[in-house]
């Protein structure tokens, strides 16, 4: 059986999570709150998302990297050329996967007919931005 995939976000009541490769916000307690959920976990995310997140090989991450650019293996990063190889790669590894973004990783993970948990922050404006975090309502979630 697949592990639980782990959706981790942010984004305003009309799914903006990004403008010009940031968050279009500084909220300090949801960003402790995700370094602390993420630590010590396996991730998977864009290219982009990688980055632009200075802390992301820190506190013992293990960095899954979707993008064609091979360039970025390090030392706790690993490169794949698709979601579904990243996935493949993320079972592998010991402990839970989370997914951080960006726009196209959430689409197609989403698209998955796999078990999954959304942490979703709802930042409560509507806000200006150039990446959305894709419609979820229409899916079966159960908020808790």
């Amino acid at each position: 059986m697949p592990k639980m995939i782990n959706l981790m976000v942010a984004c305003a009541e009309n799914r903006v999570m990004g403008r010009g490769n940031r968050l279009p916000w500084r909220i300090p307690e949801d960003l402790k709150f995700f370094h602390e959920e993420t630590a010590g976990k396996t991730i998977i995310l864009g290219r982009i998302c990688y980055q632009t997140w200075p802390r992301a090989r820190e506190d013992g991450r293990r960095l899954i990297v979707v993008s064609s650019d091979r360039s970025l293996e390090a030392d706790g990063v690993r490169v794949a050329g698709s979601v579904p190889e990243a996935l493949e790669i993320a079972e592998t590894l010991p402990g839970e996967i989370y997914v951080t973004g960006g726009e196209r990783i959430f689409q197609e993970v989403l698209a998955l007919d796999r078990p999954m948990r959304l942490h979703l922050t709802l930042v409560h404006a509507e806000v200006e931005g150039d990446r959305y975090f894709p419609e979820w309502r229409h899916l079966a979630w159960r908020e808790v």
